[in-house]
């Protein structure tokens, strides 16, 4: 960890009255320390690619990131510190929903702009907020590729799982929303227990109602499972969507029973997005390892400042907040437009169908790799993948 100290103290010892300062609190460290390194790395990268190219709005940017120690307890003093003392012109939000649902009060409460690169909290874009906007896919746009996959294949009977957390049953119960508001059938959101392996009563359900598509917002382990238990209860559905379908890990557990399988991911290295493959070039040079998605969410944050900046063509609060409400950009992730309490409606999750052992983005079609393969085999008629 002591390249994160060495960027700090440099990016704090630069901050002069020249400069742009973009102010962050980012765990280095406690508990969510390692996993949010990307994290910072994203940021720090976007920085370092800033200032080569001559800045923002032509001024030097200093990044200063302050440590919440992974404590939730101190990211509203460490904000404020921020914004009073560091003089930041500009705020990216911290690590986790419950972080950032304090930074945002922070933010409102001064008027300084802040972008929300990886809180998935619906709460935290709440009615009246007016300077947090959102960079990264919400967890209740998870299901929309999916819902016009199973429209456009003549899918009509759905199941809904959910993992028992706050963002897989949020995902799960806007899926349902939707696909019951298309005139699909689908009954109540079944929420399972973390640790689950059988799925056998779910599964007996699905046969009783004759369902064609199932759909699970959870983890790679609970995607394996499933898997396991379809192959061993000799069933299998048209449409087989899990969430953590999408991880690599996925693969490694069940082989090639994966095939076919479908996942939803909100970033991937190889997605044809804004910048992304001079961002995957340069993290892999800077960092000796792939971008994971808290990175490119990270860097994503800085991109919409850029071009909020230029539109504006300062980094005053309310004509940056005015840029970032009204406009329509691009980044890692995808589009960008934010509703009026700065909530994305335009970018959604990505679909990855795993086609002879590759994951392959099938949705939405734009950046797709390959065209989506149906229906999910059935156990008799698969074949061996060479």
């Amino acid at each position: 960890m002591r390249w994160l100290a060495a960027v700090l103290a440099l990016c704090v010892s630069a901050v002069s009255s020249a400069q742009v300062v973009v102010g962050a609190v980012v765990p280095q460290t406690g508990l969510l320390a390692d996993a949010a390194s990307g994290y910072l790395r994203g940021l720090t990268l976007w920085a370092e690619r800033v200032n080569a190219g001559g800045g923002l709005l032509g001024q030097a940017v200093a990044l200063v990131v302050l440590d919440d120690g992974s404590e939730t307890r101190r990211v509203a003093p460490l904000y404020e510190a921020l914004i009073a003392e560091h003089r930041a012109d500009a705020l990216v939000g911290p690590f986790g929903s419950a972080a950032t649902l304090v930074a945002a009060g922070v933010a409102e409460r001064t008027r300084r702009v802040m972008l929300n690169a990886v809180g998935a909290s619906p709460g935290i874009h709440r009615k009246g907020t007016r300077y947090v906007f959102q960079v990264n896919v919400p967890p209740v746009r998870y299901g929309r590729g999916v819902l016009e996959v199973a429209q456009r294949e003549g899918i009509a009977r759905l199941l809904v799982l959910a993992r028992d957390d706050p963002a897989a049953r949020a995902a799960a119960a806007r899926l349902r929303e939707d696909a019951v508001a298309a005139g699909l059938a689908c009954g109540p959101v079944l929420v399972y227990k973390p640790g689950t392996d059988d799925f056998g009563a779910h599964i007996a359900q699905a046969k009783k109602d004759a369902i064609e598509g199932w759909i699970a917002f959870g983890l790679a382990a609970d995607a394996a499972a499933m898997v396991k238990s379809l192959r061993k209860h000799g069933w299998a559905p048209a449409l087989f969507v899990a969430q953590g379908a999408a991880d690599p890990a996925f693969i490694r557990m069940v082989g090639q029973d994966a095939e076919l399988a479908i996942g939803i991911s909100a970033y991937e290295a190889h997605a044809p997005t804004e910048g992304n493959r001079e961002f995957v070039q340069a993290y892999a040079r800077r960092w000796g390892t792939p971008p994971d998605a808290y990175a490119a969410a990270a860097y994503s944050a800085g991109q919409l400042l850029e071009q909020a900046a230029a539109r504006a063509g300062t980094l005053a609060p309310e004509a940056l907040r005015e840029a970032l409400a009204s406009g329509r950009y691009g980044t890692l992730l995808g589009d960008y437009r934010v509703d009026e309490n700065g909530a994305q409606t335009a970018t959604a999750a990505l679909l990855l169908q795993i086609q002879r052992g590759r994951r392959e983005i099938v949705w939405p079609e734009p950046l797709a790799s390959a065209r989506w393969r149906l229906p999910f085999p059935s156990w008799e008629g698969r074949r061996p993948i060479e």
